[in-house]
């Protein structure tokens, strides 16, 4: 088959399982859709400024999970008030004087990528970020002050009525029962996996729709449900908790569509297996949707090895799940609650982590090129354009360079020249009503919504395309009969795609290959900080969750970066995504260890015992450094098995025994050495994983 036809039938798969309807997906773009009309069609009709705002806002704050929505309308007001207020207190020093206004400028585009780094809220930062770039361009004009602040204002404005609009979507469509938009997608996935394996063990192939099921749960991936936890205003032990079982299902999702792309046929003991996972993955499915802890699953290593490719490693992987949920007893533990208060509105190393600083120089870099571009060449109608252009490419998330620079272009060009422009030339002259336009609308934004629920190798094309539509035609309240006008917003949107890429994505940058490794031995390093130092758990505990995102959100540019390392990347990729899950598991036991080494009320430990147990953590730490050594070839061979870390388990358990700790006669105590040993267990394996590699 030639070339060019080959290369049209994979992008045409790669569209077809993209744009598949999943489970929510219809829910989530009709939420999008009509949060963004209604946005339009009050701002039409109360003649409101900026309306193009409201739209973009819409859609970004509607894409998150409902329950996130409404929690966090309060801190979306709150700083976009903030927002308006910085801007009015401070431009009235500056405005008069144009040095001090250019330096004025330069520094609130650098503070507003600076809270894109800083502010944990999803909405609250959209708003805030956009509220100080698009004032900046309105106390750039020369028109009376009071004009100004009045457009300042109504940026205010524009704002509530998006979180109002959104909220009220969000409780037409009804709340659900607190978690239900993380277990619910959670247990589909756990469903599908189900279904592969129940195939495989009754002896005949994937049929087709449980294959095309769990291709397309692979596609998605998890970071939908990943963001979703990190910005909702569930209890932080249920955030970590279900993080570890969303990465784990994850990875049993990626073998099972590895299983279905194989050709094998699974005889005798195989089959057995086989059967008995897929029983365990549906207990396991009842147990997240009915609120209760999975039991411990035991997983029989000794065993001769299996025929079926990857089997081995599923077990493995399922059994590591109900160690998510280590130190918890009940379901009450697990269950978040309505009444949590929300998550702090700035991460916690705001002050202190270089990456945000470094971060908004290179975007306040980038859009401060571009607006010495366009004033330097008097060309004011590109303003607006290129701040929303390059603080919405900010805004993307997704971590290949090419694949961004493709999908920004992509969605530039539809958005802008086909849809925008062209609509005003061949649709737009015959649209003589207000209801003639909405459903046109609807249409545009439906087909960007759709685009935006995708997984993160297409999803900006989405965003790209409704913000350059919405600039366009959502400007004034009447139909624009000028291409002009469309000229120089397209222009703006082609400027700050231009500058963003050269600037943003060029300099500085490194592959994603290379921060993945990073990172994730920089969360190796942490670990093992954390087993020595209980003393520092909180800060600890959020730097390393925030590292695990990191590797996560890496692992998933990786896929769509190309060149001569292509393929040592993609097997380094495929290394640390098996690794991460057994991490993960092994923070979580740490963190339910914690109560014993900081001997809490209730699980104090006998003297002799105690001291036993720091030499351990000092030993189990020294393995894990020992292992990012390794990583960055420091050392060249990694503690596979610790003598030592046997013998402490032991006298530690000795310790108790003769000590009649009361520790061991209560409840607790039941749980004491049997996390130590699988703590032990799960580092020592790790070890040896990556001493083989």
């Amino acid at each position: 088959m030639p070339a060019a036809p080959r290369q049209l039938t994979w992008f045409w798969e790669f569209l077809k399982h993209e744009l598949a309807p999943y489970p929510g997906r219809a829910a989530t773009v009709l939420r999008m859709v009509l949060a963004a009309t209604v946005v339009m069609m009050i701002c039409n009709t109360f003649r409101i400024p900026y309306a193009f705002l409201g739209g973009i806002w819409a859609l970004l704050i509607s894409r998150e999970s409902p329950r996130s929505t409404l929690s966090s309308s309060r801190a979306i007001l709150l700083l976009a008030a903030t927002g308006v207020a910085y801007v009015l207190v401070t431009a009235q020093f500056v405005v008069s004087i144009p040095l001090l206004h250019f330096l004025w400028n330069i520094g609130s585009l650098f503070l507003a990528f600076y809270a894109l780094r800083v502010i944990t809220n999803y909405g609250a930062f959209v708003v805030f970020a956009m509220v100080i770039s698009v004032a900046v361009t309105i106390w750039d004009r020369h028109v009376s002050a009071e004009t100004n602040v009045e457009d300042t204002l109504y940026l205010l404005l524009v704002a509530f009525i998006a979180v109002a609009v959104t909220s009220a979507v969000e409780l037409v469509f009804g709340r659900k029962r607190p978690g239900d938009d993380i277990v619910l997608p959670v247990a589909d996935r756990l469903a599908a996996i189900h279904s592969v394996l129940l195939c495989y063990s009754e002896g005949h192939p994937v049929d087709q729709t449980t294959e095309e099921k769990i291709i397309r749960l692979g596609m998605v991936g998890t970071s939908t449900l990943r963001r979703a936890l990190r910005q909702s205003d569930y209890s932080p032990s249920y955030r970590s908790q279900m993080s570890g079982v969303v990465e784990l299902v994850g990875r049993l999702v990626d073998i099972a569509t590895a299983l279905t792309q194989l050709s094998f046929e699974p005889f005798g003991s195989d089959r057995v297996h086989l059967r008995n996972l897929a029983e365990t993955v549906a207990s396991i499915r009842g147990d997240l949707v009915n609120r209760r802890i999975p039991g411990p699953i035991q997983v029989n290593n000794e065993d001769e090895p299996h025929r079926v490719p990857l089997l081995r490693e599923m077990e493995n992987t399922v059994a590591l799940i109900p160690q998510a949920f280590a130190g918890s007893r009940s379901a009450g533990e697990q269950q978040p609650s309505e009444v949590m208060p929300g998550p702090k509105l700035f991460a916690a190393d705001a002050l202190t982590n270089s990456e945000h600083v470094r971060f908004a120089v290179k975007g306040c870099f980038a859009v401060s090129a571009c607006y010495v571009i366009y004033n330097s060449i008097d060309w004011p109608g590109m303003a607006v354009p290129v701040m929303l252009t390059c603080f919405l490419t900010a805004l993307s998330t997704i971590g290949a360079t090419r694949q961004r620079q493709v999908l920004r272009f992509a969605g530039f060009t539809v958005g802008g020249l086909l849809i925008g422009m062209s609509s005003q030339v061949f649709l737009l002259p015959y649209l003589d009503s207000i209801t003639a336009f909405t459903i046109f609308f609807i249409l545009v934004t439906a087909l960007g919504a759709w685009f935006m629920t995708s997984s993160p190798r297409l999803s900006f094309f989405g965003l790209q395309l409704t913000a350059v539509f919405f600039v366009i035609n959502m400007q004034k309240f009447a139909r624009e009969t000028s291409l002009s006008v469309g000229r120089d917003r397209v222009a703006g949107a082609f400027l700050g795609l231009v500058l963003m890429w050269l600037i943003f994505d060029q300099l500085w940058s490194a592959p994603a290959s290379v921060e993945m490794r990073g990172v994730f031995i920089s969360t190796l390093r942490l670990l093992a900080q954390f087993a020595r130092e209980p003393v520092s758990a909180d800060v600890l505990h959020d730097k390393i969750n925030t590292k695990f995102d990191s590797v996560r959100s890496l692992a998933d540019g990786v896929l769509l970066e190309f060149g001569p390392s292509r393929r040592q990347d993609l097997a380094l990729r495929d290394r640390i995504r098996r690794w991460q899950p057994q991490l993960r598991a092994l923070f979580l036991m740490r963190v339910a260890f914690l109560k014993y080494r900081l001997q809490s009320p209730g699980f104090e430990l006998p003297q002799a015992a105690l001291a036993s147990l720091q030499a351990y953590d000092e030993c189990s730490a020294q393995m894990l450094d020992d292992i990012a050594d390794r990583m960055e070839d420091k050392t060249s061979q990694v503690i596979a098995a610790s003598e030592d870390s046997v013998a402490l388990l032991d006298r530690i358990q000795d310790s108790c025994r003769a000590d009649r700790s009361r520790l061991l006669l209560g409840e607790d105590g039941a749980t004491f050495v049997p996390l130590l040993r699988q703590i032990d267990r799960l580092t020592t394996r790790l070890a040896k994983e990556i001493a083989m590699e």
